[in-house]
């Protein structure tokens, strides 16, 4: 089930903070990136900015010269596999269910060539996995779970370093959650600034 989710800015920041909304994979055996998934900017006091977090991903695969496949859309306990077509060309089937219920896994079936395997949310990229060579599974488990911070450090859609991600550790979960409002609270200039916090609120139960 989509998630309904709301940003709400009760800052005293005004609108010049930048929040960042990712998410971190459970698993890190692999080369794994985490991604902006989604930079809100320019929300004033008391302004709102609504999104959807969907209950399904979509999947794509990038080579070296920077080509994409088409997206497929995919979810937990599926396995897809990159496979070579009679024409030549690279092709996203669904081969079977995944090691897990709670994981996504990607299969090079290929005979050669390492890709990156991107994994997307509401049509905005949200995690990496790279260098995913020949008969390698790329295993994508992420937990009901934001992660939120304040920083200007980030582009979406671009990986996040770890020196931000350790700024931006604000963990929202979404268990259970219909949808919910995520109210930032504290900011402001000067000595009476407080740090920065964000909490669920208006939460409606699945």
């Amino acid at each position: 089930m989509d998630i309904k989710l709301r940003f709400v800015n009760k800052s005293n920041d005004g609108n010049k903070s930048e929040v960042v909304v990712y998410q971190k994979s459970v698993l890190t055996t692999m080369a794994s990136l985490a991604v902006a998934w989604k930079v809100i900017r320019y929300c004033g006091r008391d302004c709102t900015h609504p999104f959807v977090y969907p209950d399904s991903y979509e999947v794509s695969i990038t080579d070296e010269h920077a080509n994409f496949t088409p997206r497929l859309k995919a979810k937990n306990g599926q396995m897809l596999s990159l496979v070579t077509t009679p024409t030549g060309s690279r092709r996203l089937l669904y081969t079977g269910p995944s090691s897990a219920s709670t994981e996504l896994d990607v299969l090079n079936s290929m005979s050669q060539g390492a890709v990156d395997v991107c994994i997307f949310k509401d049509g905005r990229l949200m995690g990496v996995k790279t260098s995913v060579s020949p008969g390698q599974k790329a295993i994508f488990q992420y937990q009901p779970a934001l992660w939120i911070g304040v920083t200007s450090e980030v582009v979406q859609g671009e990986p996040i370093d770890s020196a931000v991600m350790s700024d931006t550790n604000t963990e929202l979960s979404l268990i259970g959650i219909a949808s919910a409002d995520i109210v930032m609270t504290g900011g402001g200039p000067g000595e009476g600034s407080t740090p920065f916090f964000f909490n669920l609120e208006n939460i409606v139960h699945a």
